[in-house]
């Protein structure tokens, strides 16, 4: 079936006309009127005369024309020739003639079909690259609100929709006692039944036309709402005009929203979003398909003119985009979850932690908590070093969790010495004490022993005038034995500083006293003279290397976990929390330049706690403008990053450590 048969001729080519004339068939006109009437028609010309080809050569040579030359010769001129379908005699025979007329019309159809295949594979080429673009932002997407949102716009966009909303299908389960028959001893049996409740969610609204005062809520899912059905039965709902419904459908439109705005409801198209098992978990639901998606819907001329039923085609790309977006919220919300699982693992490590060493329970989140803080102003920083420093919310996601877990290697060490509040274990200062309390009794017994002698050799008379010197001599030797003693107790103290000479600790050490199997002992032994020395804190350094051992334990520990690629640098950012710049630090003496960033924050953040925090068994806590100060002195001492610090002290970052230590 040729779609246009018509054959023209130009009227000043009297051969072309007459052969014209007897063609049968076929509509017969002349080449001007066909232009005038429409330039597009296809059409077969015949010309017998080459400057006529010539003359409208534009015209002749377009696609919808195919030229017939009348003429026993090809055409001079290489263009005209160029512009003719085929050749015929002059006195070509009108069946002949009608035959060529087909050729040339099917040969027009031929091209024309070939265009439109091609316009169509074109057109389905560009709806797959949209469907793959929008198949990758889905799956790049990991905040819930953002991909609902995302999943509309794109939907919308696809389909020139002028308005659109996503429901949710949320799932609840409850269990429900029932009766069942007794048992063969006639008691009655009770089971436990699952009971799953299911209700739609109405999460999400846009509109490009009027504002929409959206709010979320729920509702049931029943035949009575278009969402309802879609969710209830599965089925793809596509009306042309939702004021204008089959009696024998069972749901209606709202019409309150359109009351209430004045828009105007006309085309709808919705559709389940099911997942990977074919379990319906929302419906889509577009609203007013539009020829041009910029035009506002702001009157009802506008909609008339505007708004056309969604398209066979429409249907199966928004059913297909649906279903994609169904799994890519499915995957969202397994995402979440694996999120609080991992928030779950992490509150239960730093829980293990504190419970070994309940006197610093909360440092873990009060660290995080300050560096975090510290990223999100070196993030917004526009001057200074790291003006251009920018964190992305994975990263951020990295510095806490390394933030929370950079003390879980704690686990590894020894428990006396991970919570030694003093110099001495409890054990070695009160082995002094009763080491004290031994001499003070053997210094009382001495005197006893003085004064009985001296009494035997004077007489009672002159003893008894001697009593007041003898009394005056004992008080004395046991107060300097107290006031050894606490010397010592106050020497247990730690320091947050270096301090201390203990020469006074060199000359208790110095005195002898008998121990009960006669021979001479020091006050103090050599073991607990070295460990009152400590200068700063309260280990010594076999202690210490036994504590620097956490960050080798953490390291290990955290090396084990699968960390997925956006926050694999944890193991490595908690290692490097106790390296100073100036390489100083451990476990690797790191300098400046092989410190990340991220570890720097932490470390100034977790001196500061460790100082301002409250009051541990061994140290006194300090005040905020003391701790400041202090961490200044480490910046001149060439172990803190100087532009954190700043960052740190100016945007006032200690404010945080205020907050609750539990806010996740």
């Amino acid at each position: 079936m040729k779609a246009v048969p018509i054959i023209a001729s130009f009227e000043e080519d009297t051969l072309a006309a007459r052969l014209l004339l007897g063609v049968q068939r076929f509509r017969r006109i002349f080449f001007e009127a066909a232009e005038a009437e429409n330039p597009a028609i296809e059409r077969v010309v015949l010309v017998s005369q080459e400057d006529l080809v010539g003359k409208y050569y534009a015209r002749l040579r377009v696609p919808s024309v195919r030229v017939l030359a009348l003429s026993q010769q090809r055409f001079k001129d290489p263009r005209n020739d160029g512009a003719v379908y085929a050749y015929l005699p002059p006195d070509v025979p009108q069946a002949l003639l009608e035959r060529m007329v087909d050729n040339a019309l099917d040969h027009l159809q031929l091209v024309r079909s070939r265009l439109e295949a091609n316009e169509r594979l074109a057109g389905a080429t560009r709806e797959i690259q949209v469907l793959n673009q929008i198949g990758v932002a889905l799956s790049a997407e990991h905040d819930t609100d953002k991909l609902l949102d995302l999943i509309l716009a794109k939907s919308r966009e696809f389909t020139r929709s002028d308005a659109g909303s996503i429901y949710l299908v949320e799932r609840t389960t409850a269990c429900d006692q029932t009766m069942e028959s007794r048992s063969s001893e006639g008691a009655p049996l009770l089971v436990r039944e699952e009971v799953v409740d299911e209700r739609l969610r109405f999460k999400l609204a846009q509109n490009d036309s009027v504002a929409v005062p959206f709010r979320e809520i729920t509702m049931e899912i029943s035949e009575q709402s278009i969402a309802g059905y879609v969710a209830q039965t599965g089925s793809i709902v596509n009306l042309e005009d939702a004021y204008h419904l089959p009696q024998d459908i069972p749901y209606r439109i709202n019409r309150s929203f359109d009351e209430d705005s004045g828009y105007r409801t006309k085309s709808i198209l919705a559709v389940p979003m099911r997942n990977h098992k074919d379990k319906i978990v929302g419906v889509l639901q577009l609203i007013n398909a539009k020829r041009d998606f910029s035009v506002k819907l702001d009157s009802l001329s506008a909609v008339v003119q505007q708004v056309v039923a969604y398209t066979e085609r429409q249907q199966e790309i928004v059913l297909s985009l649906a279903s994609q977006a169904a799994v890519a919220l499915e995957n969202n919300q397994l995402y979440e979850s694996i999120q609080r699982l991992f928030e779950g693992f992490v509150r239960a490590s730093v829980s293990a932690i504190e419970a070994r060493d309940p006197t610093t329970s909360g440092h873990s989140f009060r660290v995080a908590n300050l560096t975090v803080a510290l990223a999100e102003i070196v993030d917004r920083s526009d001057s200074g070093p790291y003006a251009g420093t920018r964190f992305t919310r994975d990263q951020m996601r990295e510095i806490r969790y390394a933030s929370l877990l950079h003390d879980f290697g704690k686990v590894g060490v020894r428990e006396e010495v991970l919570v030694k509040a003093k110099k001495l274990y409890p054990a070695q200062l009160e082995l002094i004490r009763q080491r004290f309390g031994y001499v003070k009794r053997t210094l009382e017994n001495e005197g006893l022993r003085s004064r009985l002698k001296y009494l035997l050799e004077k007489g009672r008379d002159e003893f008894l005038a001697s009593q007041r010197e003898f009394d005056g001599k004992l008080a004395q030797v046991l107060a300097e034995m107290d006031g050894y003693l606490a010397a010592i107790v106050q020497d247990n103290e730690p320091t947050v500083l270096p301090e201390g000479t203990f020469e006074r600790l060199a000359k208790i050490a110095g005195i002898l006293y008998v121990d009960t199997d006669g021979s001479s002992q020091p006050l103090l032994a050599p073991e607990e003279l070295r460990l009152l020395s400590i200068r700063k804190g309260s280990l010594d350094e076999e202690e210490r290397l036994q504590i620097e051992e956490h960050v080798m334990h953490t390291f290990n520990f955290l090396k084990q976990i699968p960390w997925t690629t956006e926050i694999r640098n944890i193991p490595d950012i908690a290692l490097s929390h106790h390296e100073k710049l100036n390489g100083q630090g451990y476990p690797r003496r790191l300098t400046a330049p092989e410190i990340p960033l991220q570890t720097r924050m932490m470390t100034i953040s977790d001196i500061f706690d460790a100082l301002a925090a409250a009051d541990r068994p061994y140290k006194r806590a300090v005040s905020v403008e003391r701790a400041l100060e202090i961490l200044d002195l480490s910046v001149k001492d060439g172990e803190l990053d100087p532009a954190l610090f700043r960052l740190f002290r100016d945007g006032k970052v200690f404010e945080r450590w205020k907050v609750d230590p539990y806010p996740y």
